[in-house]
């Protein structure tokens, strides 16, 4: 999957892989492609080591780091089953999705 054509990299990202035993993990950077890449490499994020495949399963833009970070701790707090629902739905918007405001990617 070649994300770097939807990939600005002035901005921030929200992102969330999840590794083979299902359990999600959720960060932000800004280049995705980048610390997918890191991810897979063993490198990073402790929690995330031994734990291949690892497999990015939604990530949206944000508007700066400021807001990266209280997102990145919002979804940290969701339950396993809103965070599913959150890779679910796509949501276009996090902050919308968080707040209750949702818009979603159509599925073809």
């Amino acid at each position: 999957m070649n994300i770097n054509k939807f990939v600005n990299k002035s901005d921030w990202y929200l992102y969330l892989i999840k590794t083979r035993n299902g359990a999600l993990y959720t960060g932000i950077t800004t280049d995705v492609s980048r610390r997918l890449m890191q991810h897979r490499a063993g490198k990073g994020a402790k929690a995330l080591k031994g734990k291949a495949p690892l497999t990015l399963v939604y990530h949206c833009s944000v508007r700066d780091k400021s807001t990266a970070l209280k997102l990145e701790y919002r979804v940290k707090q969701l339950n396993k089953q809103k965070k599913e629902r959150l890779v679910t739905t796509q949501p276009v918007c996090i902050e919308s999705y968080l707040s209750g405001n949702v818009k979603f990617i159509e599925n073809p």
